[in-house]
Order: C-alpha cells, then structure tokens, then sequence
C-alpha cells in the first residue's frame, strides 16, 4: 500500500515538474518570438529612416553648395561637413546611451524562475 501511494506521489512529482518545465519553456518561446519581432520591425525602420535622411541631406549639401558657387563655396562646404559629422557623433552618443538603458532580455522568464526557486525553498 506505501509504495503505490510513493509510486503515485513520485509520478505526480514528475508530472508537476514536467509541467512547470513546459510552461517556462512556453515563456522562453513567445519571449524570444517577441523580441525577433521588435529586433526585426526596429531594423527596418532604421534602415529607411537612414535612406531618407542621408539622401534628403545630400540633396540639402548640393543645394547650399550650388547656391553660393560664386561667393563661398569653401565655406558653405565646411560648414556643411562639420555640421553633418557634428549631428552624427550625437546621434552616435544616443544610440550607445539606448543601448546601455536597454532592457533585458527574457526578464519575464527570468523573474518567474526566481519566483520558483523561492517557492521550492520553501518547501
């Protein structure tokens, strides 16, 4: 009689962990599958919001160049170079600053594993 409650108890033991293996592993996927997305749709957008800007500022630079051929146009080119290399190492700063504050990865799995190690300790 003890062992079939032992051989019971054993088994649901396995089955309980089986099924919180299951479920942290379901919260790993859709993790993952969310941050893919984000990864992915964020690229995309970076990629043509670059495309537009570089050729909206190269149009900008021929058009200051051209208009002041005749009287300055060694300036209007220096002025252009060191504002656009200017812009550029801000943005580099932001993105390393964004980068820093970004947040972790599978922070959601994470606290839900610590929860279960808190839960099993005290047992």
């Amino acid at each position: 009689m003890s062992q079939e409650t032992l051989l019971s108890s054993l088994k649901n033991l396995v089955f309980t962990g089986a099924s919180i293996a299951q479920t942290r592993l379901e919260l790993i996927s859709t993790d993952v599958q969310i941050a893919r997305t984000q990864f992915i749709n964020l690229l995309i957008m970076v990629i043509f919001t670059l495309f537009f800007l570089f050729f909206g500022l190269v149009m900008l630079a021929l058009l200051i160049v051209v208009y002041s051929w005749d009287s300055d146009r060694m300036l209007a080119l220096s002025l252009l170079t060191s504002g656009f290399l200017a812009v550029g190492c801000i943005l580099a700063l932001v993105v390393l600053r964004s980068l820093k504050t970004m947040p972790k990865l599978f922070a959601a799995t994470i606290a839900e594993l610590a929860q279960d190690c808190q839960e099993l300790s005290k047992r």
